[in-house]
């Protein structure tokens, strides 16, 4: 276990203001799942998805990842890089239930949970139930428990952000913890490749390339005028991220306007049937985040994202909320084979249900970005 964590004083977050944030991120959560059921897998690369030439990866263990299989990978392709990968079906019922034995942990700890997927969360210790007062020391303990508990490993990012706690839980995985203290984020941030950043993908780390970022370092060091003239919408975000500022809150429970998920892909796709078998796995992890927020909606939005960088939208509403999981992909479908052929290929692609009862009471988070997929 790879572990950069050192005692600390319980005040470690003591500056007013500053929160204690902790970023929970299970390790290859589904394939891990399978692994710990099914014995006879561990060691052994393993892919859960779709194994037919149609099929997309959804999860990938890490022995597998070591041949380059990654999420959102078409199948074929990951059979190629690694001939001996096993393939097994997601089994959405038994992570939920995993999923929901990870959340009692933490609801011990604070009541300030806030899932992402089924596989990680945020939670503010800032004050927390058992009076620990110590994040690090917490993060520990529910790494501890998890393994005693469920068999599987997580890693854990500390900070008193959620933008560095993410980060931080990337940092030493698998099995490992992050903290960055107060006054650290803008020097932790310095030497990280920029698509380390959450929301630049592979096409907007090569565009932040020809500008000559390439590090947290190279973004601190342009101005918000260059980067609202060069990125358009990002380029606040990125401007404090780069300085290690996050304002948002964890936000346990909050009310949604939408559920959904987008994908930004390992390569570009073209062809209507790898396009059609990446949406099918979008489906089954939105579906499954529907149904666990027990959401029921009337409008299903597809979302694409060319190389270009040019964004699509098509969407449909229905009289009334979507039936079930069949419907939501029928209609999902629908919308993109009315887009078919496309005129140049995609890089991204997203599935949203909207309009979803009880929405006119919401209040809109919005400096939350659309949740994305594994």
């Amino acid at each position: 276990m790879s572990d950069t964590a050192r005692d600390e004083d319980d005040d470690e977050d003591g500056a007013p203001g500053l929160r204690k944030i902790i970023h929970v991120d299970m390790d290859a959560f589904y394939a891990s799942v399978e692994q710990r059921d099914d014995p006879s897998l561990r060691g052994l690369p393993v892919a859960v998805g779709g194994s037919t030439e149609r099929g997309v990866v959804a999860a990938a263990s890490y022995e597998a990842r070591r041949f380059g299989v990654r999420s959102a990978m078409p199948s074929v392709r990951a059979a190629r890089l690694c001939p001996g990968l096993i393939f097994r079906r997601p089994r959405f019922d038994v992570y939920r239930q995993v999923s929901r034995q990870i959340r009692a942990i933490f609801l011990e700890f604070t009541p300030h949970v806030e899932p992402l997927a089924l596989d990680e969360a945020y939670l503010d210790v800032t004050a927390d139930l058992k009076g620990i007062g110590s994040a690090t020391r917490i993060a520990e303990i529910l790494r501890r428990r998890i393994r005693d508990e469920t068999g599987l490993t997580a890693s854990a990012g500390v900070s008193y952000n959620k933008f560095l706690a993410k980060l931080a839980s990337d940092q030493n995985k698998p099995d490992g913890l992050c903290v960055v203290r107060p006054g650290e984020g803008a020097a932790f941030v310095a030497p990280l490749p920029i698509r380390r950043f959450h929301g630049v993908g592979p096409r907007g780390a090569e565009r932040m390339a020809e500008l000559g970022i390439e590090t947290g370092a190279d973004l601190r060091a342009k101005d918000l005028a260059f980067l609202r003239a060069h990125l358009g919408s990002r380029a606040d975000y990125l401007f404090r991220a780069a300085r290690g500022i996050d304002l948002r809150r964890v936000r346990a429970d909050r009310p949604r306007k939408s559920l959904g998920g987008e994908r930004t892909f390992d390569r570009d796709l073209s062809s209507g049937a790898s396009l059609r078998a990446a949406l099918d796995t979008i489906i089954d992890i939105v579906w499954d985040r529907i149904e666990r927020a027990e959401a029921r909606g009337r409008t299903v939005t597809l979302k694409l994202k060319h190389v270009d960088f040019t964004a699509l939208t098509r969407a449909k509403s229905l009289p009334r909320p979507v039936a079930d999981k069949q419907e939501f992909a029928r209609l999902s479908h629908a919308l993109l084979a009315d887009v078919l052929p496309l005129p140049q290929p995609v890089r991204l692609m997203g599935v949203t249900l909207s309009a979803l009862e009880g929405e006119a009471e919401a209040e809109p988070d919005a400096a939350d970005p659309q949740l994305s997929l594994l």
